[in-house]
């Protein structure tokens, strides 16, 4: 994990105790080193797994290397997370601690050479916090099982010990990491400095995938190189759907951004023509908006813009499709719904806005806010239009009608003739 102090900071210009904080630790990982240098005993087949270890990280960062490179910088203020520990963890259960932090280094030196993002001081932390992480993590191996050597031991206490390894490893990191993002960014907002979910279940992964490698190593080197393989495959189609996906959502919301909302709006319009079934089209519009932004800030209203989003995904079914169209616009569609359900949901959605009590940060504390309400247009296919623009611009004006008619209403679109469906 990497991602703390923003870019433009050189290192002696940090607060000081961002400065103090990165020092300690860099300091903690240079002990580590020379200690762990005591009693040092590497036998050839460390040398040779040593070897396929660097090797395969180097050809990992080099099939990955554009992509992480976007990675990178979309997860600028945040922790980012990597499949680097596929090979640590592995060096890690496999090696004498020295050559397990010569692999660490190693790989943090050839990524940051290749991609060159960020100053050298932050790939120094980031390497150093993954040292006190592994050397943790060795210390709960023999500690658990004081047999231990590198490799594996069979039975419940070699599965104790890895797991045991493996949390020890992950939480060192993870735990130093976020505190510098903390501490570097004051005004960071905790969760976003946490991360997601997802991103943690991506360590687990790779933590996962490196005592695969270990053992496959010890009992099947050769089976390796069909790891790599299915790696570097896998890596590149997960990260590619994964900036498709960015690609086409709204980044404060997680919503469908306009683009896709129109994309998947039309096939859903095609199908319902296809088989003749109704299709309802909302356009919901937020009152007074303006006046969250003016009274809490820009940010407290993104943070209101989420909690809206949020809302609307609940108040949804599985099948219905919500898209922020811009600023405080938000389209949803309702596959095979009529008129009446689409009315219907529309209300729903407008009682639920006007109740809301949202929490939000501002710069001088937490403030409440409530009493925000909605306008909303409602069209159905076929009666308001057969097509995707039509449909949308009766919404639209629905929406306008129902703001000029006092605000915090549904208006439903009129029925067009024959002629005007078009």
């Amino acid at each position: 994990m990497s991602k703390w102090l923003p870019r433009h900071w050189a290192l002696w210009s940090a607060p000081s105790v961002v400065l103090t904080y990165v020092l300690i630790v860099d300091a903690l990982a240079l002990a580590v080193i020379g200690a762990s240098f005591i009693g040092l005993d590497v036998g050839s087949d460390d040398w040779i797994r040593f070897g396929a270890l660097v090797i395969g990280s180097a050809l990992h960062v080099e099939a990955g290397r554009e992509i992480e490179r976007l990675r990178a910088v979309v997860s600028e203020g945040t922790t980012y997370v990597n499949l680097k520990s596929m090979w640590i963890f592995a060096a890690v259960l496999l090696l004498p601690l020295p050559l397990a932090i010569a692999v660490i280094a190693i790989s943090y030196v050839h990524s940051w050479a290749r991609m060159r993002r960020n100053p050298p001081y932050r790939g120094f932390f980031s390497a150093s916090t993954v040292i006190l992480g592994s050397a943790l993590a060795v210390t709960c191996l023999r500690t658990i099982n004081p047999d231990h050597q590198p490799g594996f031991t069979g039975g419940l206490i070699g599965l104790v010990a890895v797991t045991a390894a493996a949390l020890a490893y992950w939480l060192i990191n993870f735990a130093l990491v976020v505190g510098a993002v903390l501490l570097s960014n004051p005004e960071a907002n905790a969760r976003k400095a946490l991360g997601q979910l997802s991103d943690q279940l991506i360590v687990a992964g790779a933590q996962g995938l490196g005592v695969s490698t270990a053992a496959l190593l010890i009992y099947q080197p050769w089976l390796s190189v069909a790891l790599l393989i299915t790696v570097l495959g896998l890596h590149r189609a997960l990260l590619v759907g994964q900036f498709q996906f960015a690609a086409r959502t709204d980044s404060n919301t997680g919503l469908a951004n306009t683009m896709f909302w129109h994309e998947l709006a039309a096939k859903e319009l095609e199908r319902a023509q296809n088989n003749k079934t109704p299709l309802g089209v909302l356009y919901l519009d937020l009152d007074h908006f303006k006046s969250v932004n003016d009274t809490y800030g820009h940010l407290a209203g993104d943070q209101v813009l989420k909690a809206i989003a949020a809302e609307l995904q609940r108040e949804i079914r599985a099948e219905d499709l919500v898209g922020r169209l811009g600023g405080e616009e938000f389209a949803i569609l309702l596959p095979m719904t009529n008129a009446d359900d689409t009315l219907h949901t529309a209300e729903r959605i407008r009682h639920r806005i006007s109740g809301l009590v949202i929490t939000v940060t501002t710069p001088v504390g937490d403030a409440i806010v409530e009493g925000i309400t909605c306008s909303i247009g409602a069209a159905t296919y076929p009666a308001s239009g057969q097509s995707l623009d039509i449909l949308l611009m009766a919404a639209d004006t629905a929406t306008y009608a129902a703001k000029e008619s006092g605000r915090n209403r549904v208006v439903t679109a009129p029925s067009r003739t024959p002629g005007q469906l078009n």
